[in-house]
């Protein structure tokens, strides 16, 4: 491969894949090769090098959600993880910076996080199906409708929504956080499915709120994992709690991302059946080489707003700042925190 001949161009900087850049990148690229092509990493690897020399520069962390694609799960990202793992590590983060690759309420909350901190996504347009579904007028409805039951929100939602919410939750601790509440009665917002499926395993009554839905898990079925179960003997189907409970049902292990990868670290299946977004498989794919990872590739269009270039764009001219009003920040933070009080 003739390395010095190859360049890329971002906005007005042109990055050259040098032999200095390649082997520089190359103990990244041995971690990712069964997921990219040597040809894409031509053009990958010069911004991969210059967002890492950029990170020390402006002492920035970078913290990217598990459904980011791997150029940027493994070869840039600092912290990597679920909603609540992001959550918990930006209220650690020491940078003066913090880049967020995912979707926007996860820039938001950790901006509330770190209110003296720099923000920044690299796309402010990664929205959510979830949080676009409901609002602070429907959450105080809803509290209007049930006087006195505690309404808690999952994390996929916007700072208005958190800041009159009781106590926000993920996926990967919603059973937790319910139960901490004592009560036998919850409004539990917006993920109709999310909220049905753990109603399931916590006995409390669980009010939903019928317009949330995520894009991506929606489009899963019973009927799609029988045929991948008949195609694929002895396959291990995993399920997001974000499907519905049909498809739940069906799936041998439901929980978060973080859960999800972690029950394919512990138990190393001979092959696996992800149902979730398509990048999450290869993350995990790529750190259990040894397992056979059947791909239905479901993509969220959000999460793929955000690339290497417009990671570097961000990085380098510190643009696409997340504020949040101060005296909102405040409310919403009261729900998070005690959700991340919660163990």
């Amino acid at each position: 491969m003739a390395a010095v001949e190859q360049t890329v161009t971002t906005d007005d900087l042109v990055l050259p894949f040098t032999d200095e850049v390649k082997a520089r990148t190359a103990p990244l690229f041995d971690k990712v090769k069964n997921q990219i092509d040597e040809l894409d990493w031509v053009y990958f690897a010069p911004l991969i090098d210059e967002i890492n020399r950029l990170k020390k520069e402006k002492n920035a962390v970078i913290l990217a959600h598990n459904y980011q694609t791997p150029e940027i799960y493994h070869c840039v990202a600092d912290v990597v993880g679920d909603s609540l793992k992001l959550a918990r590590d930006a209220v650690e983060a020491e940078a003066d910076t913090i880049v967020l690759c995912g979707v926007h309420f996860m820039a938001e909350t950790a901006k509330i996080l770190n209110p003296a901190k720099r923000v920044l996504i690299p796309d402010p347009k990664a929205g959510c199906s979830l949080a676009e579904s409901i609002t602070a007028d429907d959450v105080l409805a809803l509290k209007a409708q049930y006087p006195g039951v505690p309404v808690v929100t999952y994390v996929n939602t916007t700072a208005e929504v958190k800041a009159v919410s009781d106590i926000c939750c993920t996926s990967g601790n919603a059973v937790e956080v319910i139960e901490s509440l004592g009560t036998d009665r919850v409004i539990m917002l917006p993920d109709k499915y999310l909220a049905a499926n753990i109603a399931k395993q916590t006995g409390v009554e669980v009010i939903t709120w019928e317009k949330g839905r995520c894009e991506v898990h929606e489009q899963f079925t019973p009927e799609q994992v029988q045929d991948f179960r008949d195609q694929n003997p002895g396959v291990v189907v995993i399920a997001h709690p974000e499907c519905t409970p049909e498809v739940v049902d069906v799936a041998d292990f439901s929980g978060s991302t973080a859960q999800m990868a972690n029950y394919v670290r512990d138990h190393h299946p001979d092959k696996v059946f992800m149902v979730t977004e398509c990048s999450m498989s290869d993350n995990v794919a790529a750190e259990n080489p040894e397992v056979d990872f059947v791909k239905p590739c479901t993509v969220c269009p959000h999460m793929k707003r955000i690339t290497l270039a417009k990671i570097l764009t961000t990085l380098r001219d510190g643009v696409h700042e997340v504020d949040v009003d101060p005296a909102l920040a405040e409310k919403a933070r009261g729900a998070v925190d005690r959700m991340l009080a919660v163990k």
